[in-house]
């Protein structure tokens, strides 16, 4: 039997596609599998290899790969709308959550702005800078095809002041009569965020309710702009996704950069490519090391995997443990995970003085300028806690330092198992850039 890939149905927000091939059907690559419903967001999906259905369920399309792999690809229609021809690619954020960029390239912005993120937020992930690095045109071109689609008058691109090769890369391409620059970010997590992007490249600070739009602007990831390019002007379908793969390896704790990986790809056979895991393991991240997801290894690819990380075996923490939740980190119910994986009893639970829920989600009021933490790191103090479990941004981790050390509590971050595993500096008390 022949390599097997699977395709999640469901790859972005919105309603999961609905199978267009029958059983036993032979595809090629590019090959339109699925269609969400007209009325409904979401993304088509294509076949990210040549081969034959195998098995199709309400989750996921499964198809037995030939054995040779053509770099051809079945095309998508031609249209004379950008947002249209990205649609019909099946394109989403990859680099996020995955909403539909169909949607966002169908605003008006009246003259507006369009962000390029090209911060790569978490740390260890290298793909998108690496990209930036190797196709710098190809990221223009897709940005300057996502201002012509939106009206834009201007463009920025967000890049981390200190990838500074990457940041050489864009000025050679950017050509002044585009209305493009480059706007050189500090190196803080929550950078990458959509409205610390904006107050950063804009000088205006959305409400936790607003989107980008209310600052007649729309933020589209590096690769999500390079993806753009491809289906406007290969008229390729979104059949594979770049990612970082780090951690217990055994080829090293580097981090390394897999371009073009097929979607439906085994997490298992993404590893072996990067030499496999080293011995004995805690878990494997689907994502970063602040937002990511623990995953198995018969887990695949879909079109936001960003990143897959090796961890060393969890510390065990016998101390009643605090959780404090951070909207711009790992959620309450991941911390909970990895309380338990610690074997920790949690003891109380505090959100971030400026998370603020919107529709059930938490959100910051002013992403990575933190006001301070000491009432909450007291109150759970006083619930008995000994440690304290965070998963706070740069800032905020600074201020949780301030505090727990006085009332003698022992700190943890939901990373340190991340940072530990590659000899990275653990996020606690940082320099805090002028």
């Amino acid at each position: 039997m022949g390599k097997l890939y699977k395709l999640m149905l469901k790859q972005s927000i919105g309603a999961a596609a609905l199978p267009l091939v029958k059983k036993n059907a032979i595809v090629k690559k590019g090959t339109l599998l699925a269609q969400p419903d007209s009325k409904s967001l979401g993304v088509p999906l294509h076949a990210s290899v040549s081969g034959k259905v195998q098995e199709i369920t309400d989750s996921y399309i499964l198809i037995e790969a030939d054995a040779a792999q053509s770099d051809a690809f079945e095309p998508i229609p031609q249209s004379d709308s950008i947002a249209d021809m990205v649609k019909a690619a099946g394109l989403c954020g990859m680099g996020g959550a995955g909403f539909p960029t169909y949607v966002k390239l169908g605003a008006d912005l009246k003259g507006g702005t369009v962000i390029i993120n090209g911060a790569e937020c978490e740390p260890l992930l290298r793909h998108n800078i690496e990209q930036i690095i190797r196709e710098p045109e190809k990221i223009y071109r897709g940005l300057l095809l996502a201002m012509q689609a939106t009206h834009a008058g201007q463009g920025i691109i967000g890049i981390k002041a200190k990838n500074a090769e990457a940041v050489a890369a864009m000025r050679k391409v950017i050509k002044s009569s585009d209305h493009v620059t480059i706007h050189e970010l500090a190196d803080l997590y929550p950078m990458g965020e959509e409205r610390a992007l904006i107050r950063e490249a804009l000088g205006k600070l959305l409400g936790v309710d607003q989107l980008p739009s209310a600052a007649d602007a729309v933020i589209i990831n590096a690769e999500t702009a390079a993806r753009i390019a491809e289906a406007v002007d290969q008229r390729r379908p979104v059949i594979s996704k770049n990612l970082t793969v780090v951690g217990k390896l055994k080829s090293g704790r580097d981090s390394k950069v897999f371009m073009d990986v097929p979607l439906g790809t085994p997490v298992e056979e993404v590893i072996n490519l990067a030499g496999g895991i080293d011995g004995a393991y805690g878990e494997i991240i689907m994502g970063g090391p602040f937002t990511g997801k623990s995953c198995q290894l018969d887990d695949v690819l879909v079109k936001t995997s960003g990143g897959l990380i090796v961890t060393m075996e969890f510390l065990t923490e016998k101390r009643p443990l605090g959780l404090l939740v951070c909207a711009c980190g790992a959620s309450g119910l991941r911390m909970r995970e990895l309380a338990d994986k610690f074997h920790a009893t949690v003891v109380g639970v505090q959100k971030c003085k400026q998370a603020q829920e919107v529709k059930g989600t938490l959100k910051c009021e002013n992403p990575g300028n933190c006001p301070g933490q000491a009432e909450k790191i007291l109150e759970l103090k006083k619930a008995g806690a000994q440690a304290i479990l965070c998963g706070n941004c740069s800032d905020c981790t600074n201020t949780v330092m301030c505090a727990a050390p006085k009332l003698k509590l022992a700190v943890h971050h939901t990373t340190d198992h991340v940072m530990r595993t590659v000899g990275h500096a653990l996020v606690r008390r940082l320099p805090i850039e002028a």
